[in-house]
């Protein structure tokens, strides 16, 4: 009689594929549904003649323009030609940061652009703070110039990637880091756009995939000495 040996191999069945498939497709299922929701609700505001609500891109724009606005408005008033802090704007925007913070029909896209506010406001307002710490603490006008011109502190990035041309989150990280890094140093970054930037990235990631002999890339994003260090190396 011949003897049948046990099989050890796992059954991979259809439902087993399909199952993290069908999870991706529940979340963007979710968000879809509240997108959905938000558009209809300024559809109906709009029928019924009720003012409308800025939608997110708007709110978006409104923040970056009152950022800028309130960036300018300090540097007066710490020059002297203001009597009082522009707390106005300044409570305005955190309002709206919240109100953004909150709202769960943001995009993957308008997140990340959220996000990248967000992370400028904050380094300015530590600036502004320390800047009214030092006037407040009696420090000459020389110094509060010198602070006012100080740029923002930008902290080193990292990111590790296996799959540079469908990660796209992880990519969008990066370049986000990057467009911080740059606007930290006041370097302009208007025509490197995405899309671009992805292309790039990708070309650069597989001629050190084939030099190297790995699948595994990690990205750096400081700033040394007051210019952007943009960093990519082989994971071996």
């Amino acid at each position: 009689m011949t003897r049948i040996k046990a099989n050890t191999y796992t059954r991979i069945t259809a439902a087993t594929l399909l199952a993290p498939r069908q999870e991706i497709f529940k979340l963007r299922k979710t968000d879809n549904k509240l997108q959905r929701l938000a558009k209809e609700r300024r559809e109906k505001q709009r029928l019924s003649g009720v003012e409308m609500e800025p939608t997110v891109d708007e709110q978006l724009t409104r923040i970056e323009e009152d950022i800028r606005r309130l960036k300018v408005e300090f540097d007066v008033y710490f020059n002297g030609a203001a009597k009082r802090p522009p707390y106005d704007t300044k409570l305005r925007i955190e309002s709206h940061l919240k109100r953004l913070a909150d709202d769960r029909t943001l995009s993957f896209a308008q997140r990340y652009h959220f996000n990248s506010l967000a992370t400028r406001y904050a380094s300015f307002r530590e600036l502004w703070r320390r800047t009214l710490q030092d006037r407040e603490e009696g420090r000459g006008a020389a110094g509060l110039r010198a602070a006012i011109r100080e740029p923002s502190q930008f902290v080193r990035s990292e990111f590790s990637c296996t799959d540079v041309r469908h990660d796209v989150r992880t990519v969008k990280g990066v370049y986000d880091a990057l467009m911080e890094a740059k606007r930290s140093c006041g370097e302009g970054a208007r025509d490197l756009t995405f899309s671009k930037f992805h292309r790039l990235v990708m070309e650069r990631t597989n001629a050190l995939k084939e030099q190297f002999g790995s699948d595994r890339v990690t990205f750096s994003v400081d700033v040394d000495n007051g210019h952007v260090s943009f960093k990519a190396k082989v994971d071996k």
